[in-house]
């Protein structure tokens, strides 16, 4: 039985009562967001030791990091750091996007060290299989793509992205509008050189109850990926974009009535003007199905402040309505991130997801913020730096900048403003 199918059954599972406890909300609650559609629990029964935490409508915003080996950088142990690092950093889930190496392999190590949701995308996993086999993407066997994502949900993956709604009717669309950067969706690339060179349906979405099969015996979520996405600001909004939303849409329902939980994965890049607009979108169009953004990034002019351009497009977008933000290092667009990209892609995006909260009014958010307001009125330095998103920054910078014995900083000195009027005021 999938969470879902639970929770329409009014049952309340020990994944319901953790990720509950987690948002400091009643277990029923959570239960009835699941059961409406609104949240999603991700939790694949085969992923032990996993904790398990909800996504969606009044909850927190959470936050994903992408890890994963490359052609150019097959290196396990350096995954399994940034694993260590995202999650020390806060990150509520990860995905494994590898494409080198004993890919198998990788994904099941990281999932033996990972007690955060596990996501993948397993057109990858097929698409590099293909070609270590000698053949080429558009080569690729319908019931390998279905093998793939049955093994990957045999181990233990907790939501797969998967480009259901490129269709040859959405390719249509953007081919007859244009589009400056075209396709920049790997899986989304992979999906249409394959319809477009075999002139076939896309099969993920022809054969979309046999996805659901899959994902209901091992209670995967699917993430149904927008393999559209604008991947700059002059693409955003346009009808290829548009018109794979609508399909999505139309799974997103077949899903949940199958039992399946189900969230919809958005853009990418665009204007700031647009975001707003594009979660109402989302929401209406795919009855309320909790919404899964890259940044949105609002500036194509910042490589190696990416992490800063997703921030801005991440809290725009959560405030509007969006429910997890995938996380942009600095090396976006650039290269593979270091452990040091990844750490300040996840503070980045906590901080764009805290920021959310506080708008949205979810519970708790607004009181740490009081908080620290407290404590910086007391010239309390350790409860500022416990309470702030990255105390291990915070910290570095407080003892590196002053010395020990100084009450207020170094920035004001015996000028400092709370030093000065509390004396007088109080």
């Amino acid at each position: 039985m999938t969470q879902l199918q639970a929770a329409k059954n009014g049952i309340i599972t020990e994944q319901m009562r953790t990720a509950a406890l987690a948002e400091g909300i009643e277990p029923e609650e959570l239960r009835h967001g699941i059961a409406d559609g609104a949240i999603v629990l991700p939790a694949n029964t085969n992923h032990k030791g996993l904790n398990p935490i909800a996504v969606g409508k009044g909850l927190s915003t959470k936050v994903n990091a992408n890890i994963g080996t490359s052609e150019a950088f097959n290196d396990l142990a350096a995954e399994l750091s940034k694993l260590e690092t995202a999650v020390s950093a806060g990150a509520h889930s990860i995905m494994d996007l590898s494409t080198g190496g004993d890919i198998d392999d990788v994904r099941r190590t990281i999932l033996d060290h990972c007690k955060v949701m596990l996501g993948t995308v397993p057109i990858y996993q097929t698409a590099v299989e293909t070609l270590r086999s000698g053949k080429t993407i558009v080569d690729m066997e319908v019931d390998y793509i279905f093998d793939v994502i049955e093994k990957q949900a045999q181990d233990g993956v907790d939501f797969m992205t998967v480009h259901c709604g490129v269709t040859m009717e959405s390719i249509e669309h953007l081919r007859k509008e244009g589009r400056l950067a075209d396709i920049v969706s790997r899986g989304g690339s992979f999906i249409t050189g394959w319809m477009l060179h075999n002139d076939k349906q896309n099969p993920l979405y022809e054969q979309f109850d046999r996805l659901l099969d899959i994902a209901l015996r091992y209670d995967v979520t699917l993430s149904l990926g927008d393999g559209l996405r604008p991947g700059c600001l002059a693409d955003a909004t346009d009808r290829a974009q548009v018109s794979e939303l609508v399909i999505l849409g139309e799974l997103a329902q077949r899903a949940y009535e199958a039992g399946v939980q189900v969230m919809i994965e958005g853009p990418g890049h665009m204007p700031l003007d647009q975001v707003t607009a594009n979660i109402q979108l989302e929401k209406r169009l795919c009855h309320g199905a909790p919404f899964y953004v890259l940044g949105p990034l609002v500036t194509d002019i910042a490589p190696g402040y990416d992490h800063i351009t997703a921030a801005i497009g991440g809290a725009i977008a959560a405030a509007a309505g969006a429910d997890f933000l995938c996380y942009v290092t600095p090396a976006e667009h650039l290269g593979l991130p270091s452990s040091g990209d990844v750490r300040e892609g996840v503070i980045a995006s906590l901080i764009a997801a805290h920021a959310a909260d506080i708008a949205k009014g979810v519970k708790g958010a607004m009181q740490r913020d009081i908080s620290m307001a407290k404590a910086r009125k007391a010239l309390n330095w350790e409860e500022q730096i416990a309470l702030s998103i990255d105390p291990v920054k915070s910290n570095r910078y407080r003892h590196e900048k002053n010395t020990d014995d100084e009450e207020a900083c170094t920035m004001c000195g015996r000028f400092c403003a709370m030093k000065l009027v509390s004396k007088y005021l109080s």
